[in-house]
């Protein structure tokens, strides 16, 4: 993604901390949970690879049409699963804005934003980023009275974790959406 080093890399770190955070998940007891979780992961992972600041590391030109793939695929399971779970529709909107912004790198892959041009179609940005932003003020908001429940419960079925994941991948998709 286009912009400062220092704010790329700590959106890396951020993506990166909360796909790990996500794989921990992935050993819930609760089936739905784990589903969600790798999901979760694949995006915080993602992310965070396309995060990494463009002054330090160009990828080759392959890169983001396999990004769009990988995301494609991802967004069909998200696609089956939200017949049954209403939640997967936030992981469809969240692969399809993957795929829009490997799109967006696939088609201008120079740093046009550096030079004032923005790169993605505006409208599509625009939706995206009141998706997100309105998806992140929610967010924050049922985070604020989650407590921890009584007794010792793993680290994949806290859910006031799982918010604040969830809460950290909307800021960075956020982020990302600013800088394309």
């Amino acid at each position: 993604m286009h912009g400062p080093a220092s704010s790329g890399w700590l959106l890396v770190a951020l993506c990166a901390a909360t796909g790990a955070y996500c794989l921990l998940r992935m050993r819930s007891r609760v089936e739905e949970q784990r589903r969600a979780a790798g999901g979760e992961a694949l995006m915080g992972f993602g992310m965070a690879a396309m995060a990494v600041p463009a002054a330090v590391f160009s990828p080759p030109s392959w890169t983001w049409p396999l990004y769009a793939a990988v995301f494609g695929a991802a967004g069909l399971r998200a696609l089956w699963a939200a017949r049954t779970s209403p939640h997967h529709l936030h992981h469809l909107v969240g692969v399809s804005a993957m795929v829009y912004m490997a799109v967006v790198m696939t088609v201008s892959p120079g740093h046009h934003a550096e030079h004032g041009v923005s790169s993605g179609v505006p409208l599509v940005t625009g939706v995206l980023l009141l998706y997100f932003t309105g998806y992140v003020l929610l967010s924050g908001v049922r985070l604020i009275p989650v407590t921890a429940g009584g007794g010792s419960v793993g680290w994949g079925d806290r859910p006031e974790l799982a918010r604040a994941c969830r809460l950290s991948m909307g800021i960075g998709m956020v982020a990302m959406l600013l800088t394309l």
